[in-house]
């Protein structure tokens, strides 16, 4: 893929670039070499101050994806290609020794992982966590670093109580708002939120997305926001990445992507939207992923594309510029044979809904 339509003043202001991204997983059992190909070919950015949201059925790379660009993977998942940027770093992240990674961790680049109880040591207070996590980056004296993690948590809208707590003392919500306070007691200049809301009730799902915007905002961070569930980017992401099979098929604002998704893959995932007073079936869309391993030759999606041409069978289409910072990977859009995209609703639409 390509990443022509990419505007020269978005690069400038961008925090996070990757350009060609290629992460697989190389395995050899009982001397047979098998490589999977999860990340193949990403260019992206996230501006500075931008919620990034990444969406995808599950096994389509998102997760993978944020892994490799947080420098967090061990094999057998290898970076072949590819580079990533930041704009903190005046290299790429796979040039710096393992104690400059290190270094630049919840200081610059944090994480707000998925469960919370892979993150707080069930065996030990909260408050401890904090130390482990951010004592270093801080540099302040114990006392002090006390004093502004209590301020955090306040701005926040949490009790300095939690940090005498246990884990298991707190409910699954209120473990993540201590991750997320975690992640960002720092001020980090990029945050990567890998399914934050996942297992949360709607209502504790919406304070956590009130409180990540909050906080974002607050500290003008960027953010990357992964997660498979549409109505949470229609809440929270200012511009929407679409992933299937290990590529980026089609990136825009958020809003615009709702109104009028470009690919067939992201109508199809728009029109699987449950509406109010709409109890009619969903079509369900024909056929599986692709085995990553082996994958088809062409479009990836070209097996159950209902707009398939030969071109699509073989050749990869370029992530192009279709529209004002809306790029879509894929023959038929380019050549304006849309998708029908009458009965999309709009994110606020969808928002609304969700919440």
């Amino acid at each position: 893929m390509s990443d022509r339509g990419l505007a020269v003043g978005d690069a400038r202001d961008a925090v996070l670039r990757t350009k060609n991204l290629r992460a697989y997983y190389q395995m050899s059992y009982f001397g047979i070499d098998r490589e999977v190909r999860a990340v193949d070919s990403i260019t992206m950015h996230v501006r500075r101050n931008e919620i990034y949201g990444l969406a995808g059925e599950s096994s389509c790379g998102k997760t993978t994806f944020i892994k490799t660009i947080a420098a967090a993977i061990q094999p057998p998942l290898n970076v072949i290609g590819g580079s990533i940027r930041y704009s903190f770093l005046d290299r790429d992240i796979y040039a710096l020794a393992p104690e400059q990674r290190n270094a630049i961790r919840w200081r610059h680049l944090s994480y707000i992982m998925q469960g919370s109880m892979s993150v707080l040591n069930p065996v030990r207070r909260v408050r401890r966590t904090f130390e482990d996590f951010a004592f270093r980056h801080m540099g302040l004296q114990k006392d002090a670093f006390l004093e502004a993690v209590k301020t955090h948590l306040a701005r926040l809208r949490l009790s300095p109580d939690i940090l005498q707590a246990y884990p298991h003392e707190l409910s699954g919500g209120m473990r993540q708002r201590v991750c997320i306070a975690l992640a960002t007691v720092c001020r980090p200049d990029f945050i990567i939120a890998d399914e934050p809301t996942t297992a949360l009730d709607v209502v504790v799902q919406k304070d956590v997305l009130i409180m990540i915007r909050e906080t974002q905002r607050q500290f003008g961070s960027s953010m990357i926001f992964v997660t498979h569930d549409l109505t949470v980017h229609a809440n929270i992401a200012d511009r929407l990445g679409i992933m299937y099979a290990g590529r980026l098929v089609e990136e825009g604002p958020t809003t615009a992507v709702f109104a009028n998704p470009l690919h067939p893959y992201t109508a199809h995932l728009m029109a699987s939207l449950p509406r109010i007073g709409d109890a009619t079936a969903r079509p369900a869309l024909p056929g599986a992923p692709p085995n990553l391993a082996e994958p088809p030759a062409g479009c990836r999606f070209h097996p159950r594309c209902p707009l398939a041409m030969d071109i699509c069978r073989r050749e990869v289409p370029a992530l192009t510029r279709l529209a004002p910072d809306h790029r879509v990977a894929c023959f038929a859009a380019s050549t304006e044979v849309r998708p029908d995209a009458a009965d999309t609703e709009t994110a606020e639409e969808i928002a609304e809904e969700g919440a």
